[in-house]
């Protein structure tokens, strides 16, 4: 972080603390503090009695010091929950007001911020988890995303946005960080240039992004960056929350509209200069990598990088949610460990990255509580039990599906990995997931109850992007049953779910219908 930014944020947080102390006397309403604490990346959790906190980190990316301060904090305040999120953040909760006041304060002393964790802010940069170390990636784009990270910060408290505004980086057609239905999104191409899309979005009216720009040289992300808060800021809508996302943006203008609109202005920025980014070559790894044993190599969560000798661990907790004691456990792990970090994923997992063949297998064995297959690595919200717009609760009704699931015995690849959102904001994607769930209401004979949208055949690769269609609602008591089902359906054929969804999609339907 800018020394300019550090202290220019520094001075923002005694307000900080003056509205949470009115909060927590009742001197203000939940609306008036959200509107206010949001853009520290604090939220009051439903029911107004505790604080979460969202810490910052570009590309999500985490050094063994930051992990080291996450330790010690969690660890200090006896932090009884820790949640992964789909924007490669770690979250904080259950805090008191007098540990939200002193974790914000020993955050910042740390170097890492929370300004614009949320509320109408540029949120946290996202990338590829395995930027840099993934075999086949067109190049290492976290340099990039991290640079980007660091800019956005100089407009917070000097531009007013209409609403927040996401930014993203791929190394491959994976596409994992969502980057072509983004706010802002590049798409690093074999030729070491970018493509690059705007004004994407999930959530309700949602959009693919518009190729604004293509063959972008690194170098000018910058450009591209200031461009779309210059094009935000003008033609977004300031009077309708609802509509101020920069996907409105293809509505209000058009698609053809807007892309001409963000040229000429892209255009004028690259004229007046001085945002051009002159980096080193990607970071090596200055390390002697040793082969793994032949067992290790076949367990399906090591991953070779395209450093020689060097593995990444895949590891994935249900949900994203961590129980105490989970960072020690890997901190301990990997203190004594060069140049090892861990790498946040957009699904909620983790890789720890750069290992030798002895150190994986190390961090395969401290890591062996987590998913087991790909139904167990399925992605939801925190929930209405603690987010305050939550409608459903995500996270139990994902355990219910895991629990169902084991207890039918389906092997891994039986039923695919589901994304849970609780209501329509989409924070877990439903909308591009192989089957993907979004919270809400239903009627039934005994009034109103916890259900959930079904939407099933979506695709988040580039090139092959798609909204998931919606099949109808179920009632979340019924939901496990329906995996249940489905996964004896696709038993009975010998198949994985992807090569029964192709042989056979009308039959997945057939069977949702059963519980809608």
């Amino acid at each position: 972080m800018k020394e300019s930014y550090y202290e220019r944020f520094r001075e923002d947080l005694k307000e900080f603390h003056e509205m949470t102390e009115k909060f927590y006397k009742k001197e203000i309403t939940v609306p008036e503090y959200k509107g206010f604490s949001g853009g520290f990346g604090s939220y009051a959790q439903r029911g107004g009695e505790y604080s979460m906190l969202r810490l910052r980190l570009a590309g999500g990316e985490i050094s063994r010091e930051d992990l080291e301060f996450i330790v010690n904090s969690t660890e200090k305040y006896q932090i009884d929950m820790v949640h992964l999120t789909t924007c490669q953040t770690v979250q904080l909760h259950n805090l008191t007001k007098e540990t939200v006041c002193k974790l914000i304060e020993e955050a910042w002393a740390h170097g890492i911020i929370t300004r614009g964790g949320g509320g109408d802010f540029p949120r946290n940069v996202m990338c590829s988890p395995l930027s840099g170390v993934e075999q086949g990636e067109n190049f290492d784009v976290l340099p990039y995303a991290k640079e980007a990270g660091d800019y956005l910060l100089s407009f917070i408290g000097r531009v007013k946005l209409p609403r927040k505004l996401k930014v993203g980086f791929s190394n491959s057609k994976k596409n994992e960080p969502h980057v072509t239905f983004r706010d802002l999104g590049f798409v690093s191409k074999e030729n070491q240039k970018f493509d690059v899309y705007a004004a994407g979005g999930l959530g309700n009216n949602p959009k693919f992004g518009v190729l604004v720009t293509e063959d972008l040289d690194p170098s000018k992300i910058l450009y591209c960056i200031k461009t779309m808060v210059d094009v935000f800021t003008e033609y977004g809508d300031y009077e309708h929350r609802a509509k101020s996302r920069t996907r409105y943006l293809q509505d209000t203008l058009g698609a053809d509209a807007l892309k001409k609109i963000f040229q000429e202005k892209l255009q004028k920025n690259m004229e007046e200069g001085q945002l051009e980014l002159t980096l080193p070559d990607s970071p090596s790894v200055d390390k002697a990598g040793a082969a793994a044993s032949p067992g290790t190599l076949q367990n399906p969560r090591i991953i070779r990088q395209k450093q020689d000798g060097l593995y990444a661990v895949s590891y994935h907790l249900a949900g994203g949610k961590a129980a105490p004691g989970f960072f020690r456990r890997i901190y301990d792990t990997m203190k004594e460990m060069q140049d090892v970090k861990l790498r946040l994923a957009p699904d909620q997992g983790m890789y720890i990255i750069n290992l030798t063949g002895e150190e994986a297998e190390k961090m395969l064995k401290v890591t062996d509580d987590g998913a087991k297959t790909a139904f167990e690595r399925s992605t939801a919200c925190i929930g209405a039990d603690i987010c305050q717009q939550g409608i459903g609760l995500s996270q139990s009704l994902l355990n219910a599906c895991i629990e169902r699931a084991r207890k039918e015995g389906f092997a891994d690849g039986v039923l695919p990995a589901i994304h849970i959102s609780g209501c329509p904001s989409s924070c877990s994607a439903h909308q591009t997931a192989a089957i993907g769930l979004r919270g809400g209401k239903k009627p039934s004979e005994e009034g109103m109850k916890n259900a959930f949208a079904v939407f099933e055949n979506g695709c988040e690769k580039e090139g092959e992007e798609r909204f998931g269609k919606e099949l109808g609602v179920m009632y979340e008591e019924d939901i496990p049953e329906f995996f249940a089902r489905l996964g004896h359906a696709v038993e009975q054929e010998k198949m994985t779910y992807a090569q029964f969804r192709e042989s056979y999609p009308e039959k997945i339907a057939q069977i949702a219908q059963e519980f809608i």
